[in-house]
């Protein structure tokens, strides 16, 4: 049974992410990930990576920094899932006869450079997507429920209408693809990721035994980021101006404004997880709580031989000199 509180000794700035049949670590010096390859193979790779933050003080900056690591985090992320799915893929073998004649084709005229393609368009469409539900049909929704009642004229009404649905599509649709066979093993190896990340934490041995025993809902986690940035949506929809006499343009300008202004939100979200993972009260339970339990949905309990793979992705991040370390009031000496 996994713990439901965690008296962690320290807090590390090592962090990573799920991939498709592996786990990414990143360090402060060095980036790895692994991923299964057979039943008893686990293939490790060192993933080259130029954060943004690292190219000078300016991207370290209170907010700043905030955005920079969004940024890196994306990329890092998507650079990593690459790899995981072409290994993935790689391992296993597909006979030629199975192929149809459109397959074939694409396998002899893109051969490696398909996935990468497939990942591209993807990406494209899963962004477009993203702004058109986040964005623009709540605002449009709300302009079609606004001439029913004078009530509905209200700038908060609007706001919280706006985030309630966001937050109702999100989980949604975390939901609806953790019924997939293959998002539910990603989440598992999230779950992996996180009781790892603990048991680190808790100045353990990084064994398979020790590590099944911890938690899998971290509070530096992006999940609980999205949570905090949905919610802090409400705040920032107070101050952008509704434009309902412009019909649907007046929806596209303000999401396009609520866009412009999401640099603000991603700044804020990001310093309130970094004060939740360092200190632990009244208020940082409160702010850690709705993005806790989302993590019900996207992180599953992880087999043995999933957590085999988190320990081969985090051992080579895990930095001698201790500059993981994050110095705070959490931690006990």
């Amino acid at each position: 049974m996994a713990k439901t509180k965690e008296n962690v000794k320290k807090i590390t700035s090592i962090g990573g992410s799920a991939l498709i049949e592996g786990i990414m670590m990143r360090g402060p010096k060095n980036t790895h990930l692994a991923v299964r390859v057979s039943e008893d193979k686990i293939e490790t790779q060192a993933v080259e990576f130029n954060a943004i933050t690292s190219k000078g003080k300016f991207f370290r900056l209170p907010f700043i920094r905030g955005l920079a690591g969004m940024i890196d985090s994306l990329r890092l992320s998507y650079k990593s899932l690459m790899i995981s799915a072409d290994k993935a893929i790689s391992s296993v073998e597909v006979e030629e006869e199975s192929m149809s004649k459109f397959e074939r084709w694409l396998n002899d005229k893109l051969g490696e450079k398909l996935m990468g393609i497939i990942m591209g368009i993807a990406s494209v469409l899963g962004i477009g997507l993203a702004l058109v539900l986040f964005f623009w049909l709540p605002s449009f929704l709300y302009g079609l429920i606004r001439p029913l009642n004078p009530i509905f004229e209200s700038f908060v009404l609007h706001s919280a209408f706006e985030a309630i649905l966001k937050m109702a599509l999100f989980l949604g649709y975390i939901l609806l693809v953790s019924q997939m066979n293959d998002m539910k093993r990603v989440f598992m190896y999230h779950g992996a990721e996180h009781k790892t990340i603990f048991c680190y934490e808790s100045d353990e041995e990084l064994t398979v035994e020790n590590i099944r025993k911890h938690s899998r809902f971290h509070p530096r986690c992006g999940t609980s980021f999205m949570i905090i940035m949905l919610i802090l949506g409400f705040v920032v929809g107070l101050f952008v101006p509704e434009f309902a006499g412009m019909g649907v343009w007046g929806t596209v300008l303000r999401a396009s404004i609520k866009i412009l202004l999401l640099p603000i939100s991603v700044g804020i979200g990001y310093e309130l997880i970094k004060i939740c993972g360092k200190h632990d009260n009244w208020l940082t339970r409160i702010i850690a709580a709705p993005g806790l339990w989302a993590q019900r949905i996207t992180t599953k309990e992880p087999t043995d031989d999933m957590i085999e793979v988190a320990i081969a992705a985090v051992t080579p991040v895990i930095p001698d000199d201790g500059s993981d370390i994050i110095s705070c009031g959490k931690c006990k000496e």
